[in-house]
């Protein structure tokens, strides 16, 4: 009997080739699309799970408010780690992680710049999954100057994992052993490095600082404690170890400065929330946002909402031919039963069929979507245990629902009915379907308003003025390895033809160093009067090079000596310090030891009008701007038409300064692009996938409409006759649909308003809404449907009414 239905299936299906086409290829590009988006939210909720304790491990945080700024830091002082060990019996194990920037590693006679290198306590391995090929996990890192590689590395340098034992030369002054190579670090991690060293061959990790946090610090804790319980004893546990510094340094206890309305506190971070729900300074990489994942996982809801509609709408309109069908298979006998089990089988294998195509796009759009998204998913064994029961599911439910409304409806059809042609037909009438376009038009009118305001708040971040020119610098990254000879060199590349200027600093808008200290307003060093800025070193070029405009004052200059005491600030920095002309006022700086010993007095001798060095997400900060010698990187002002020359010169300068070592440069325009990436991505796939959204809402109303046009076949011939010319024809046939757009776009239009307007209060400097963009959204959306539904209506209008009233 089985083997019936599926024959009898397969000839209907066959018979109506053109909505079977349209019908597997709707859902086919829904299925693939919301697929695509699945695997991309599944890795985005996946990362640290490789982690065998991932459930177990948390980072400490810490935030610090002084006055009105406040700090979120992913780092921590150097002594927490051990001393967590020590006050809590339920905490198992910990680490500490520090950034050791960039170092040149030899290679033969070459040097190749490498800036995934970290400094870690010997219990890292106890606490992260990161399985060991090669060497002595318990003891890879506890000697000082040991590293330990990742395989991809070994290959790289030795082209073999079996080098424990071996040296790698660092910058060519810093010789250490390789005691382990492990296997390479998952991408899916909220870190990922090649070089692993030992913690103790830093200086600063056998500090007993409270006051200071560089250290990004995870704890272990054993089977069933209670992170909470932890967290709840942080402020006791910061009275004790930090309490006493805090009353030398600052001259109050923490009490006294929880009570001016500051604080200092710890808290916890779950491993596997980093990635989503962390944006603190000091994170160890970049990570994406929570926001994401829930705009993408609706987005495949509702393509998938849209596709299935359409293969519904397809179904119930199609079933309304098939009234007579079923009567005259009742008269010969066909049992109801039959005819539930012959329509579901039509339905579930047109479904079986659309998912094994999305399912064969997706592989073959994967790497592409790759390419798209910044990511390298690929689906694995493990991702087929998921997808083959799910698909099974989708093919079940989505089948079922489709073929419900023709299997339970028209099998309960009287027989005599039928026949006499008591049964309506038309497309009018059709409350489920007319329900169902309003409902799938609405998601595409939403997904364009949201595509629109997206797209408007990247182009504001691409054109907005930053309050520094960003085109035509030049950053040499590597600038420090010049060492004594840095300022030389910068003189040198100023007197080439085509630089405007040039700069020697870590600290830039783009990308770079970035520093915070305490100023006060008055040399008591009273809280209240504090100020928590941005502390940045540049030179006198500084300005100028960067094109930032003074707003009062000067700049720094390099004949007055003064200038060495002297500070520039930012208009947020005199804004917050209650200034309306902070020329010639002092600032107060306390360079530690005992509160009132060593403290330095800052004259401000200009305001620079406020620039954004953050993303357009935060608020400008204040700054305060010191004269000081920083070595960090060199941006170059260059203004040539011959730039490939003008590099080549650079290039040349470089290897005169520095033989053997690699220069590492970048555009200071390209840093910028590379700081919103991630939105400009987003904003793409957005784009691409209410395109798909769009076409499969059109291919079912396509399909809705060349069955209301073949359902009045002999209205239009009479009418034809009678005088009715294509326009009118037309008209009639598109006025219905376009009705149930019009009500998609009233329903639409203030949800996707109220939804994007919340989104955008992400941004601290943002677009508005302009009633432009719904209105854009809807002649969109109505044009779009009317030529959909156009061209089978003109296709109807156009025939000879000959043909349909031939019979009559």
């Amino acid at each position: 009997m089985f083997k019936t239905y599926i024959k009898t299936a397969f000839r209907s299906l066959y018979k109506n080739k053109g909505f079977t086409a349209i019908n597997i290829l709707g859902l086919a590009l829904g299925l693939s699309t919301c697929l695509l988006i699945v695997l991309y939210v599944v890795d985005e909720l996946s990362y640290d799970r490789y982690n065998t304790k991932a459930d177990r491990i948390y980072r400490v945080n810490e935030d610090l408010k002084l006055g009105e700024n406040s700090v979120q830091y992913a780092v921590c002082m150097p002594p927490l780690a051990k001393t967590l060990i020590a006050e809590y019996p339920y905490v198992e194990d910990a680490v500490r992680l520090k950034n050791a920037g960039s170092f040149h590693v030899k290679k033969g006679s070459s040097s190749i710049l490498e800036s995934k290198m970290i400094y870690a306590d010997p219990s890292l391995f106890n606490v992260f999954t990161l399985p060991m090929i090669n060497g002595n996990p318990k003891t890879a890192l506890a000697e000082p100057s040991s590293v330990v590689i990742t395989e991809t590395t070994a290959k790289k340098y030795f082209n073999s994992t079996n080098v424990v034992g071996k040296t790698m030369l660092f910058n060519d002054n810093q010789s250490y052993m390789i005691t382990g190579v492990i296997k390479d670090v998952p991408k899916n991690s909220h870190f990922n490095f090649d070089f692993f060293l030992s913690m103790s061959t830093v200086p600063d990790s056998r500090s007993n600082e409270w006051l200071r946090s560089d250290f990004n610090t995870y704890v272990l804790l054993k089977n069933a404690a209670d992170h909470k319980k932890l967290e709840a004893s942080f402020p006791a546990f910061l009275q004790k170890f930090s309490g006493s510094q805090m009353q030398s340094d600052l001259g109050m206890s923490i009490a006294a400065f929880e009570k001016s309305g500051s604080f200092f506190r710890m808290n916890l971070t779950a491993l596997t929330d980093i990635h989503l729900k962390s944006h603190r300074t000091g994170e160890l990489g970049a990570n994406s946002t929570s926001q994401y994942v829930y705009i993408f996982s609706a987005i495949a809801l509702f393509i998938l909402l849209i596709a299935c509609v359409n293969f519904m709408n397809l179904s119930t309109a199609r079933s309304s031919n098939r009234a007579r069908e079923v009567g005259v298979r009742k008269v010969l006998g066909s049992s109801r039963k039959y005819l539930i089990f012959q329509f579901l089988s039509e339905s579930i294998m047109v479904t079986f069929f659309a998912t094994a195509i999305a399912i064969i796009a997706a592989i073959a759009l994967l790497p592409l979507f790759n390419q798209l998204a910044g990511k390298d998913i690929a689906v694995t064994a493990q991702s087929l245990v998921w997808l083959i029961p799910a698909s099974l599911i989708i093919v079940v439910v989505i089948g079922s629902l489709a073929g419900s409304y023709p299997a339970f409806f028209l099998s309960a059809f009287q027989p005599i009915d039928v026949l006499k042609g008591k049964l309506s037909a038309g497309f009018k009438g059709g409350g489920l379907r007319s329900l169902l376009v309003v409902f799938q038009f609405a998601i595409s009118v939403f997904l364009i308003i949201g595509t629109l305001v997206i797209y408007n708040q990247l182009n504001f971040i691409q054109t907005k003025n930053l309050g520094y020119n960003r085109n035509q610098v030049l950053v040499i990254q590597n600038a420090f390895e010049l060492n004594n000879q840095a300022k030389a060199f910068k003189q040198e590349v100023k007197q080439l033809p085509g630089v405007t200027n040039a700069t020697m600093t870590g600290f830039l808008p783009t990308s770079g160093d970035r520093s915070t200290a305490i100023y006060f307003k008055d040399a008591t060093l009273d809280q209240k009067k504090s100020i928590f800025p941005q502390n940045w070193e540049v030179d006198a070029d500084w300005i100028p090079t960067l094109d930032i405009k003074m707003a009062l004052g000067r700049n720094f200059s390099k004949e007055m000596l003064t200038d060495s005491s002297a500070v520039i600030i930012n208009e947020a920095a005199a804004k917050f310090l209650g200034y309306k002309d902070a020329i010639n006022k002092s600032l107060y700086k306390s360079s530690g030891g005992k509160r009132g010993s060593n403290i330095k007095e800052y004259h401000i001798i200009g305001v620079v009008k406020d620039f954004h060095f953050n993303s357009l997400h935060e608020k400008i900060e204040p700054v305060i701007i010191r004269l000081a010698d920083n070595r960090g990187a060199l941006s170059i002002r260059v203004n040539t038409a011959n730039l490939p020359s003008l590099m080549a010169q650079i290039k040349n300068k470089w290897a005169t300064f520095s033989p053997g070592i690699q220069i590492n440069y970048s555009f200071m325009d390209q840093d910028f692009d590379a700081s919103y990436r991630a939105e400009q991505r987003i904003g793409t796939i957005f784009i691409v996938f209410t395109s798909l959204a769009i076409i499969i809402a059109c291919l079912g109303l396509f399909g809705l409409a060349a069955y209301a046009a073949e359902q009045r076949t002999k209205e239009i011939g009479i009418r034809k006759v009678l005088g009715a010319n294509v326009t009118v024809i037309v008209s009639m046939l598109s006025k219905d649909f376009i009705k149930l757009v019009v009500i998609a776009i009233l329903i639409a239009s203030p949800l996707a308003w109220y939804l994007m307007h919340l989104w955008l209060q992400d941004f601290a400097y943002r677009v508005s809404i302009q009633w432009w963009v719904l209105a854009g959204a809807a002649c969109t959306a109505l044009l779009i449907a009317f030529i959909t539904i156009s061209f089978q209506s003109i296709k109807a209008a156009l025939a000879n009414p000959v043909n349909s009233l031939r019979s009559e």
